[in-house]
């Protein structure tokens, strides 16, 4: 088992080889029956819905091979197949281990010892080029057999084994208009053969292939030098139009072979053909939105030829689903498109979460390189429309949708924090990111960002809140990383704690420019933003019980939070018709883990109170009612109540976080 699991790390970490959670591995062995104590033949099979690169022990299904070979004699033909994969689960071996998936068959009816099956981008090139037996033959002779498309599942496990038995010279099979299977007695064998296949057709497409195999290029419909800049601007727009049956997260990709792609002049016949790939086009959808202006055309014209086009491919798609669907196919899971192209600028790619997202662009860039080598050395042919409808909505595949686990409270949303490096922030930060939404952390130290974001698996971004220029570079990354913005949490401050005669006029602007003046601006771009996607969103500050609490030497502080406070008020006014609520969380002195506090703030107020530094916090407890200290967690926790779901029709609120501090009281 610890060879298989290290060669199916090695051969999935490459994706020259397979593609992300594509492909499976297997390897046969004999262990006792802890029940009988003899000698018992065993199957361990990547799972269901695993990665070969990430693949563990827990991601192996482990059947029987008996029982297993045992189904051939009940096996009851190609149009019951579906059948067949409940009848795994009699096979399986011991508690525990991944649901058996369709590929199972193919592993443990092929007699060799271990068995790879793989998706490359070579392999995949030969498997759907209109000719690709001849070239099969013309590329491995004897040494690889080319077996025609068939639907995944035991038949093709029985047209597999037969290649073997019949062939005792093929170490391996192109499976028409799918990928490839290799085979050996040793792991190190399975995987070398794999890897032989895979070089064989990249050279032989190398040597033989046509150097423009997607045409000359189209005048104007070259990478634009200032795509970032437009993709990040339409990103928005395109994440609320394909969001138009559920709410969807983005991708953006402006790799070479993108761009080579969508300037050429077959693109626009090719993308129409959609991919072919059963692992392709589940992500991909059965073809791509393509954009028909050159990225020259004004912004105008562009969002209103997509709002066009999104019609159509809605229309087209339904109409796609019609002509296939039978009385028990599942309902059409949603017409949007998965995957936008955009000549000169890039690919856009949608799914329900970020992962799902960045993974279809990845399976749209394998077909670019598939499509270049098919139509290299021939035509690319992909499989049929209703091979692809049948694959699709499969019911296999339906069960392997149900099987994902519950989408955690924020999934789908994507947040912008700032002063998110440290204190209040990073713990909002952290609970946004564990409630499933992705998170833009900021910061105006990017040590820090960088910190938390690598911390969290989240993206980080330098944002100075009293630069225009800074926050529109952030909300940028943003839209660049997720498709757009829908949750933005103003916590972002500093403080200075002075009577009025020894503050100056410099605290008083370096704390309103940051507080006041930088909340301003940053709801401002998230409003436009947000208003563009039309998918409404939530505008959080975190503002101060010192908003509305007349406290001693603190006039620049607490007139800037008062000034946040009343932003909250005011935007919730304005903003309610693009669906887009404004609340404040409303803290008492948070100083365990605060950035503020540790820089100053803490020592100054402890003077003013007349306390210990270190006792700060217990002496703002013990002026509470319930005498408790406020920790940033609490902070986080108010957050995401306010945008979780459940406070849906509330907006213009001010949560108080203090412990119950009565002159702070709201009337």
């Amino acid at each position: 088992m610890n060879e298989l699991i290290a060669r199916s790390n090695r051969l999935g970490s490459d994706p020259a080889n397979t593609n992300f959670a594509g492909g499976n591995t297997s390897a046969k062995g004999t262990e006792t029956d802890p029940v009988t104590g003899e000698p018992v033949d065993l199957l361990w099979v990547k799972g269901s819905g695993g990665d070969l690169g990430t693949l563990t022990a827990d991601g192996l299904a482990v059947l029987r091979l008996d029982r297993l070979r045992a189904l051939v004699d009940v096996y009851p033909g190609p149009d019951r197949e579906d059948e067949m994969v409940a009848a795994f689960d009699y096979c399986l071996h011991g508690r525990g281990g991944a649901a058996p998936s369709i590929d199972t068959a193919m592993h443990g009816l092929v007699t060799a010892a271990h068995v790879d099956h793989l998706h490359p981008d070579a392999g995949i090139a030969l498997a759907t080029a209109a000719d690709g037996e001849k070239l099969t033959e013309q590329c491995f002779g004897d040494r690889v057999v080319w077996v025609p498309w068939r639907r995944p599942g035991f038949q093709l496990g029985l047209d597999i084994a037969a290649v073997e038995r019949d062939h005792p010279a093929a170490i391996g099979c192109i499976l028409g208009g799918h990928g490839i299977t290799a085979w050996g007695a040793t792991s190190d064998e399975a995987e070398a053969h794999s890897l032989e296949i895979i070089r064989t057709a990249a050279a032989f497409l190398e040597e033989h292939g046509r150097p423009d195999p997607f045409g000359p290029e189209i005048p104007g419909y070259q990478a634009d030098p200032d795509r970032l800049a437009k993709a990040a601007e339409l990103a928005p727009v395109l994440r609320g139009l394909v969001s138009t049956d559920r709410v969807q997260l983005g991708h953006f990709t402006d790799a070479a072979p993108v761009l080579d792609f969508l300037a050429r002049a077959e693109h626009p016949r090719l993308a129409a053909l959609g991919t072919s790939c059963p692992d392709h086009f589940l992500r991909t959808k059965v073809r791509p939105l393509v954009l028909d202006l050159p990225p020259s055309a004004p912004f105008d014209q562009v969002v209103a030829r997509l709002k066009e086009l999104h019609e159509a491919y809605r229309e087209d798609y339904r109409a796609y689903y019609e002509r296939h669907a039978t009385s028990d196919s599942p309902a059409m899971r949603g017409a949007d498109p998965a995957i936008v192209l955009l000549p000169g600028i890039g690919m856009f790619s949608f799914g329900a979460d970020a992962q799902t997202a960045r993974v279809a662009g990845e399976f749209y860039l394998n077909a670019i390189n598939v499509m270049r080598g098919a139509e290299a050395v021939s035509t690319y042919a992909p499989i049929e429309e209703r091979e692809k409808f049948r694959i699709e909505y499969w019911a296999l595949e339906e069960a392997k949708l149900a099987r994902r686990p519950k989408p955690k409270p924020l999934q789908g949303r994507v947040a912008l924090v700032t002063g998110a490096g440290s204190g209040i922030g990073k713990a909002i930060a952290r609970r946004l990111a564990a409630e499933g939404a992705c998170v833009v952390v900021a910061d105006v130290n990017a040590e820090s960002a960088h910190a938390v974001a690598d911390e969290l698996g989240q993206v980080a971004v330098a944002m100075d809140v009293t630069d225009e220029a800074s926050i529109d570079a952030a909300f940028a990354a943003g839209a660049l990383a997720f498709g757009g913005i829908d949750l933005v949490v103003n916590n972002a401050g500093l403080s200075v704690s002075k009577p009025l005669a020894e503050t100056t006029a410099e605290d008083w602007d370096r704390q309103h420019d940051v507080m006041a003046r930088g909340s301003f601006l940053v709801s401002k771009a998230a409003a436009h933003q947000m208003v563009a996607q039309g998918l409404g969103g939530d505008i959080v500050y975190i503002s101060s019980k010192n908003s509305v609490f007349a406290g001693p030497n603190n006039i620049a502080y607490s007139a800037a939070k008062a000034d946040q406070a009343h932003q909250v008020r005011l935007l919730a006014a304005e903003l309610g018709e693009h669906g887009i609520r404004v609340n404040g969380v409303n803290p008492d002195g948070v100083v365990r883990g605060s950035g503020i506090f540790a820089g100053g703030w803490g020592a100054q107020r402890a003077a003013v109170y007349g306390v210990p530094e270190e006792e700060l916090g217990a002496f703002y407890a013990q002026r509470s009612l319930l005498k408790r200290e406020v920790l940033p967690e609490h902070v986080a926790n108010a957050v995401f109540v306010l945008t979780a779901g459940e406070l849906s029709h509330t907006t213009g609120l001010h949560v108080p976080v203090d412990g119950g501090v009565t002159g702070a009281f709201l009337r």
